[in-house]
């Protein structure tokens, strides 16, 4: 697979969000964002070949002169790390190293969200909610006798856990799924099992359907595999179909990606007959298709829950991603992928290569945490119905003017805010509050009014978060 960057282009809101707090006072304004783009090209995050926003559009994201910009540039270009050519833009001339953004090795936005808790008082980056004590108790009830086969073991089980795998198994078989243990592989989170998916069936210059807006993470591992991006609009109630069912009819994509139910970031979930339509489709053109299920365990109305959309073609072309971080806890690192039988082994074999396998512990935890499922979806029901009456109060409050739909699920608000939302995320890091543009969640950079704002912080924290942007 090449991973040569052709024309690639940063997105000037990756690039805002991997600078970070860029600007220090020791330090002119050129010569500071000349030493923090040349931090990300000695680090080997931005690739060689690759294409830096003009300087127009990074002055106007982060709220300095074109000039400063211009300046920056030019610093760079003195340490050989950049090549300005009329009409081509200013590309990246790094050091040896291959690179993230940009090549096979990408990681730009949503990383960029989970490096760890900065010196910055309010994060409302991240949707991943805190922990249900649930875990902690389930963590604190192992005893030796739990381990012991475990431990006399060499701890290896690259395709999960075999007591995990029958537990998402019989999971996927209670809600009308017939499943069985070895059509399962556990991955690292889901964010792996996405990867592993774009590394193992999509090669460079291959067709890629998304829907557009998409979860984030999701573009990061298409793009790292060279893939073209091929976006379908998502509506009202999710993906619009009928545009989907004119793109197979002239083009025959590798893979197609899509998240029917609480879909990451708008909310929305599909209704029942877009969802038939959406499988028949599948059906007719064969086309491989990833279903991301990671937010159908956060739906605000329990009564909308429905069966994993992958059960309406049993047999067919589809791959499920699910995890363990929405309903019980992101620092328990478990996802998983639920396909055929030749699949799972497959994918298996391209994780050995990864990280052989996972944790043994949390793989344990999780599996006597998913026998309390149902408890721990009451819980988080609960949890993020009171959240988003909340966020919804502080909104009309300090934002009035800007707008939302209510969604079905997930854990984050789609706001549009009217106005910029690349600079205005760059203007509230200043003020010590970090927020996602919208731009992030889009193949071509859409949606520059938009901000992915998680609802279920505390009211308190969320308001003095907001008013810090206004």
């Amino acid at each position: 697979m090449s991973t040569r960057a052709v024309n690639t282009r940063i997105e000037v809101a990756m690039l805002c969000r991997l600078l970070g707090d860029w600007s220090v006072a020791t330090r002119t304004l050129p010569d500071a964002l000349a030493a923090a783009i040349g931090e990300l090209i000695d680090a080997s995050v931005l690739r060689d070949g690759a294409i830096l926003p003009s300087q127009r559009t990074l002055a106007d994201a982060l709220g300095i002169s074109r000039v400063t910009v211009a300046e920056a540039y030019e610093l760079l270009s003195l340490q050989d790390l950049l090549a300005a050519r009329q009409g081509s833009g200013s590309r990246i001339r790094s050091r040896p190293g291959t690179g993230f953004l940009g090549s096979s090795n990408r990681t730009e936005g949503r990383l960029a969200s989970h490096t760890g808790h900065q010196n910055l008082s309010i994060d409302l980056t991240s949707g991943a909610l805190p922990g249900l004590e649930m875990v902690a108790e389930t963590l604190a009830s192992l005893r030796a006798e739990d381990l012991g086969d475990l431990v006399a073991g060499d701890g290896y089980y690259p395709a999960g856990l075999p007591v995990l795998r029958e537990a998402i198994a019989a999971r996927y078989t209670r809600d009308g799924w017939p499943t069985e243990p070895d059509e399962v592989l556990v991955t690292a989170g889901a964010q792996q099992a996405v990867w592993l998916i774009a590394h193992t069936f999509v090669s460079s210059g291959d067709d890629v359907v998304v829907e557009e807006p998409t979860y984030r993470g999701s573009l990061e591992a298409f793009r790292a595999c060279g893939a073209r991006l091929l976006p379908v609009p998502i509506g009202p109630t999710g993906l619009d179909v009928a545009h989907l069912a004119r793109l197979l009819e002239s083009q025959r994509p590798r893979l197609l990606y899509v998240q029917p139910t609480a879909h990451n970031p708008t909310g929305v979930s599909m209704p029942r007959a877009d969802r038939l339509r959406l499988a028949a489709l599948v059906r007719r053109h064969d086309v491989l298709t990833v279903e991301d299920a990671c937010t159908a365990d956060v739906l605000l109305d329990p009564r909308t829950r429905r069966p994993p959309w992958g059960s309406l073609l049993p047999g067919g072309p589809v791959l499920t991603v699910g995890t363990a971080s929405k309903l019980l806890w992101g620092g328990l690192r478990v996802g998983w992928i639920r396909g055929s039988r030749s699949a799972i082994a497959r994918l298996t074999e391209a994780r050995k290569a990864v990280d052989i396998a996972g944790p043994v512990l949390d793989q344990l935890v999780t599996a006597r945490l998913l026998a309390r499922a149902d408890e721990a979806l009451e819980l988080r029901h609960a949890q993020l119905t009171a959240a988003l009456d909340q966020a919804g109060q502080v909104l009309a409050e300090v934002h009035p003017q800007w707008t939302w739909t209510p969604p079905t699920g997930g854990t984050g608000l789609w706001v549009d805010t009217g106005q910029d939302a690349v600079a205005l995320a760059e203007r509230g890091r200043r003020q010590g509050v970090r927020v996602v543009a919208g731009p992030t969640s889009s193949v071509f950079g859409g949606f520059g009014t938009h901000l992915r704002l998680p609802y279920w912080h505390p009211a308190e924290h969320l308001r003095e978060g907001l008013l810090r942007l206004r």
